[in-house]
């Protein structure tokens, strides 16, 4: 491998703010706003025939509960939270279908017929929301627990093929058939329901279909990349604009960017997985084109989908072939291969499945606000707009707004909270409350809420005692200089 990529790594270790502990990459504990968390990596493979999905522990290579009824779309797969799986489903007809899996049962525990052909799916990180795009190009968005259809709005020209949410889920980017990648201000979305939704910024430099877009950090300062049928991948910056362009010897099918930002996986139909230099200061030249370093090729057919693991020194692959195949990014070695079965893959989902190991008091309160029924079901989607929540002008009541999950390395100044005592408030609510269907995902809401407050007093301590020490020294010298004088 390259040496830029070595320099990655190191980078990725001053990035990331949590801590690995153990032997195992994708096995760990972490301790984060005083809650303890054991947490193990879950790899969710789907297929556009009717072979279910499967999963396997990325660390172990065993192969967990197999889901039946599934024939997803491509990027139609997504993890609500950490207790449902979401997959928009092929159909033969008119309507689309969106089922629900919960992970301690085979069969599909919801399903759900929207309007119109549902394709791709994605959800923010504590599962409050689902967005689907449809085959006319409309974006829909949905409130999980209730079911509530929120907001609907014509995105595209031609069908949408792929959503994704900003690293700090303030943002929903989108592309479509019509070759368009649009980006969606989600506080607009949610807050200005009386008006028409506009698009904060479009890109329209592919002259074919985008196959796949992948979000870096830096929220609305973000750099995004999109793939196309075009044979080329686009960098883009939503300051800026385009940034470069690069052209590959076959069409793209996936995207994958690395922790800090240097290489550009990218999975094509000819099998191979080429590795570019986004970073380099001069454009470099291989067999493969400029700026492309390298490739990796142990697939027989198309790649179809990339996904990294948590701590970003494993790169999976999903392919035609029906394989999927973990690599090495260090050293561009494939260490495992899992088998789907039988058909192809066409969607590849890394789910972080944990294990609470948090404050007792809080465990209790969890024990006892959902009791037996602790994977309550949130309801079907809605398949149109409610009347009741029309207005005489024909604006939309969408109630109250759920904050969104706030992006862990953001500034200090760019977070904002809840109050410690305002949280465990409404913990204690729900507690009196007793079981409902959305009292687990509101618990679980509440508590990585509470976590990150305390995250961030502890944050705010730190930073006034090192001003204390600061101060302090800055004094002394002056009292010495002033004495030697």
């Amino acid at each position: 491998m390259p040496n830029f990529n070595r320099v990655k790594l190191v980078y990725f270790t001053h990035l990331t703010e949590e801590s690995f502990i153990g032997s195992s990459f994708c096995s760990f504990e972490r301790v984060r706003g005083g809650l303890m968390e054991s947490s193990r990596e879950v790899v969710v493979v789907t297929s556009p025939l009717d072979s279910g999905i499967s999963s396997f522990e990325l660390g172990s290579g065993s192969e967990g509960l197999r889901l039946r009824s599934c024939t997803a779309h491509r990027h139609g797969l997504t993890c609500l939270g950490t207790h449902f799986l979401a997959s928009s489903q092929i159909q033969n007809s008119n309507s689309g279908a969106i089922f629900y899996w919960s992970w301690n049962k085979p069969q599909p525990v919801i399903k759900s017929f929207p309007v119109e052909p549902i394709k791709p799916l994605a959800s923010n990180a504590d599962g409050t929301y689902i967005v689907g795009g449809g085959s006319s190009g409309t974006i829909y968005l949905w409130e999980v627990a209730s079911g509530k259809m929120i907001r609907k709005w014509s995105a595209h020209f031609r069908a949408v093929t792929c959503l994704v949410f900003a690293c700090d889920e303030s943002l929903l980017i989108s592309g479509a058939e019509d070759g368009m990648v649009m980006v969606w201000s989600l506080l607009k979305i949610l807050d200005d329901a009386g008006s028409s939704v506009h698009r904060e910024h479009s890109f329209s430099g592919h002259s074919l279909p985008i196959t796949d877009i992948v979000c870096g950090f830096g929220g609305c300062n973000s750099t995004i990349v999109s793939s196309s049928e075009d044979y080329t991948c686009k960098v883009w910056s939503l300051l800026t604009g385009l940034l470069r362009t690069v052209k590959f010897p076959s069409v793209i099918n996936s995207v994958q960017l690395d922790a800090g930002e240097y290489a550009l996986y990218a999975g094509s139909r000819d099998g191979k997985i080429y590795v570019a230099d986004l970073n380099s200061g001069h454009s470099s030249h291989s067999i493969y084109g400029a700026d492309i370093v390298c490739a990796l090729s142990d697939h027989s057919k198309a790649v179809t989908s990339l996904a990294f693991s948590m701590d970003g020194f494993s790169l999976v692959s999903g392919s035609e072939d029906g394989t999927v195949r973990v690599w090495d990014v260090v050293s561009s070695q494939c260490i495992r291969i899992f088998k789907h079965g039988k058909g192809p893959i066409n969607n590849v989902l890394i789910v972080q499945l944990r294990t609470s190991l948090s404050d007792p008091s809080l465990a209790r309160m969890s024990n006892s606000i959902l009791g037996k029924n602790r994977f309550s079901l949130p309801s079907p989607l809605e398949k149109y707009l409610s009347k009741r929540d029309e207005n005489p002008d024909g604006s939309i009541n969408v109630g109250p707004v759920v904050a969104l999950r706030s992006n862990p390395f953001h500034s200090l100044d760019g977070q904002s909270f809840n109050s410690l005592t305002v949280l465990l408030n409404q913990i204690k609510e729900l507690q009196q409350q007793g079981s409902s269907a959305t009292s687990q995902m509101e618990l679980e809401r509440l508590k990585s809420d509470l976590g990150r407050a305390m995250q961030m007093v502890q944050r705010w301590q730190d930073v006034y005692q090192d001003l204390y020490s600061f101060s302090t020294a800055e004094l002394l010298s002056n009292v010495d200089m002033t004495g030697v004088e």
